[in-house]
């Protein structure tokens, strides 16, 4: 199951093997001494072209089936894990020729879930089962004054809030200080070497979304500002490449203020509770 905001990853069955027009989640057999991961993974680049990646829990199911034709006793056991493509990745195709899938495509989650998209039952079951993976990210942020200005760095296609300036910082690695993460990152995002003060303020936000490398997330981000100053006349510049910043500068407040910089709600959190 690969979920992308509101929309499902689904693909179409061949008319040989239903009259009527019927989408069911990528996937198929395992083959002999295959991990099912693998299988999955496999599967989904050969019905849609994407390269997924995929989790480590799945929701089991089973059904038995009398298949006239072939006077044939079926029983068929599914596994449905949750997988995610990147971000940025290409609309899906089908790879395959002369298999048991003939479209793929994003297709609206509600459509799916009233009826008005012909899934086959199974589908509408998993969905009802999927719970969406949590995720608690403890981040360092900085607040930077220079002037009449701040120091706020502008997050690139990959993440989250896409173009929206914030607060520089990053992650907190597992074992590390906060000023020291803050201080790396700060480094990486605006090359300016940083002198971390006080902790100012603890700002959360909560919300469901795409993550950066695709994944559907429960995402529950918890940010630590801290105070800190950058050397006089230091100028900013970006020096992780490929990354969530795409873009640093001085940022003149009454812009922010004006609404003509959209900026992300730790930025305006800072500057009326921090600075």
């Amino acid at each position: 199951m690969v979920l992308r905001g509101e929309e499902i990853l689904l693909s179409r069955l061949a008319p040989y093997l239903t009259s009527d027009e019927q989408w069911t989640l990528p996937g198929g057999g395992i083959d002999f001494g295959e991990d099912p991961r693998d299988a999955v993974v496999r599967e989904v680049y050969e019905e849609t072209g994407l390269r997924v990646q995929v989790g480590d829990r799945a929701w089991i199911d089973s059904a038995r089936r009398l298949l006239a034709r072939e006077d044939t006793d079926m029983h068929s056991v599914r596994m449905v894990f949750e997988g995610w493509a990147a971000v940025g990745s290409p609309e899906p195709r089908v790879v395959e020729v002369d298999g048991s899938t003939v479209d793929a495509r994003w297709v609206p989650l509600a459509a799916v879930l009233d009826g008005g998209w012909p899934v086959v039952p199974w589908v509408r079951m998993a969905l009802e089962q999927h719970v969406v993976t949590q995720v608690q990210r403890l981040t360092a942020r900085a607040l930077v004054r220079r002037g009449d200005r701040v120091l706020l760095t502008r997050l690139s296609e990959v993440a989250v809030e896409a173009g929206a300036w914030t607060l520089p910082g990053g992650g907190v690695a597992h074992g590390e200080a906060p000023a020291a993460a803050l201080a790396r990152e700060l480094l990486e995002e605006t090359g300016l070497a940083a002198e971390v003060g006080p902790l100012l303020d603890v700002h959360d936000e909560h919300f469901t979304g795409t993550a950066p490398n695709g994944r559907h997330e429960d995402f529950h981000a918890v940010q630590l500002i801290f105070a800190v100053a950058v050397p006089d006349g230091a100028e900013p510049r970006v020096l992780e490449d490929g990354g969530t910043t795409d873009a640093v500068a001085w940022v003149p407040l009454a812009d922010i203020s004006s609404g003509e910089v959209r900026v992300t709600e730790v930025v305006r959190h800072a500057l009326t509770s921090g600075g």
